[in-house]
């Protein structure tokens, strides 16, 4: 009788090694290789085609029965099924989701503790239930959890006693009743964390929409390991995208994250889904950003920014408000800058402060901008513009926590630190767009002419940019310039 066997499986990679290494072999992270045990075959395995007959059984040489019909098709011959995208409710998810919710597809959320994501699908559960079943599994709280929970979004809640009704009167306040009422009919919850339990009330439920919260909750009997870890999330994962995309049902999947950031679990989550999102915010301020990391339906990297109050999560149409500060009271060491999430702009404050250092080495810190990023901007104001920041402390911080990444941001930081150095004010009503090189050039950036409008909307009269990127047709006072010594010029010159 064949027996029982351990595999060591990396809770990082995936990685599978026959004996327990201290270092996984593969990914290099260390006590991450945990034990499993694989269940013994009944039978050898025999790998089959799709007909149901095993290759074993093929004869070595050719048949003469006519050849079977090719089971692949060109992309010509596939016919067009148009998708019509399911409104989540919210527009901010609808941008990041790329027009919508595809049907089928899957949806995997991550995000820090307590940040909101079951806040935002419970909120987007209750919008779809108004026209559609939605099954809410929620595989960490109890239904009573999740009905306090809904109750204090204001979530379901219905009116008491007819006086009530006389006094609302209005139609308006008639229909969202009715849309209330409608939503909690069709609203399902089921707190369960086995798999197949799920697998059974999806196909006898078959609902538009499915939230699982969370994935790492989940259990498959048939495997040893504990809820969480990776042959547990990654055979849960598989058996939901196939029931998914059976059934037609959008499946919105809510993932962990490590201390790091990243997705806990093996990066084959990422990769059997259609779409991850991340939520990102400072849990000091209340706006929140949904990102897009990948999405097989639109462009990755928009963002969604929504705000946290004490009705739940609001989604805010003028993101660059929040990034921008009081420009009627301008102070040295700020710069404005345009950035891009994807096809958003968004206008950004940037402040800056450098001070004399007490200390051997100076301090450089940011907020906001890769440090790397910071510290190649700080050499070639040095080298190139001549200040002498190798003694001086030097901080960086955009407004908002606002994570600006993009190259385009250079030529605002630069500015900023010249600004700070030199107890200079910026005019607070010009924005600074582009790529500061190593030679200390101005490069050029993409996508200006959105920048440069969403710049124009909210009241700005001035931009300075890399010099051939200047259009023709932008209501704004354009200076053009192809080095940081005359954009520093531009720029402090009043």
């Amino acid at each position: 009788m064949p027996k029982s066997r351990s595999v060591y499986v990396c809770n990082q990679c995936g990685a599978e090694s026959s004996q327990h290494f201290g270092k996984c072999p593969v990914c290099g992270s260390w006590n991450s290789l945990v034990e499993q045990l694989i269940a013994p075959s009944s039978s050898p395995a025999v790998r089959t085609t799709t007909l149901g007959r095993s290759r074993a059984s093929e004869p070595n040489q050719k048949s003469s029965e006519p050849a079977k019909a090719r089971l692949s098709r060109t992309l010509n011959q596939i016919e067009d099924h148009p998708q019509v995208r399911l409104p989540s409710g919210y527009w901010e998810l609808d941008r990041v989701l790329g027009g919508g919710i595809v049907p089928g597809s899957l949806v995997l959320v991550g995000g820090d503790p307590g940040i909101g994501k079951s806040t935002l699908l419970l909120q987007v559960a209750n919008k779809l239930a108004q026209t559609a079943p939605v099954l809410y599994v929620c595989a960490e709280e109890s239904g009573q959890q999740v009905k306090l929970r809904s109750q204090r979004l204001g979530i379901g809640r219905e009116l008491e006693g007819q006086g009530e009704m006389e006094e609302m009167g209005e139609m308006g306040e008639m229909g969202k009743r009715e849309n209330s009422e409608a939503s909690s009919a069709n609203l399902y919850l089921l707190p369960e964390i086995d798999l197949e339990t799920i697998l059974m009330e999806l196909e006898a439920l078959r609902p538009s929409v499915a939230v699982i919260d969370s994935i790492q909750a989940l259990y498959y009997g048939a495997l040893t390991s504990a809820p969480g870890s990776v042959s547990q999330v990654r055979e849960c994962t598989s058996a939901l995208m196939q029931t998914a995309k059976r059934e037609n049902i959008s499946l919105f999947i809510v993932g962990h994250v490590t201390k790091e950031g990243a997705i806990a679990g093996p990066k084959v989550l990422e990769h059997l889904v259609d779409t991850v999102l991340y939520f990102e915010g400072d849990r000091f301020a209340s706006h929140r950003l949904l990102r897009t990391v990948k999405n097989r339906f639109g462009a990755t990297q928009e963002l969604g920014v929504f705000e946290m109050v004490d009705r739940g999560l609001e989604e805010v149409r003028n993101p660059s408000e929040l990034f921008l500060g009081n420009r009627q009271e301008a102070a040295p060491g700020i710069a404005t800058i345009v950035a891009c999430e994807g096809t958003r702009p968004l206008v950004v404050e940037l402040q800056s402060l450098v001070s004399p250092t007490s200390y051997s080495s100076p301090r450089r810190s940011t907020t906001g901008i890769e440090y790397n990023r910071l510290l190649q901007i700080l050499a070639v104001l040095e080298k190139r513009v001549g200040i002498p920041l190798s003694k001086l402390d030097a901080y960086v911080a955009s407004s908002g926590g606002l994570n600006v990444a993009e190259p385009a941001a250079d030529l605002g930081i630069a500015i900023a630190v010249t600004a700070s150095f030199r107890d200079r004010v910026v005019d607070p009503f010009t924005v600074l767009v582009g790529e500061v090189g190593l030679g200390g050039q101005v490069r050029p950036v993409s996508q200006m002419e959105l920048r440069l409008k969403e710049a124009a909307k909210l009241g700005f009269k001035r931009a300075i940019v890399p010099k051939g990127q200047a259009p023709s047709d932008s209501v704004l006072e354009i200076t053009p310039v192809s080095r940081v010594v005359d954009a520093i010029t531009a720029a402090l010159a009043t």
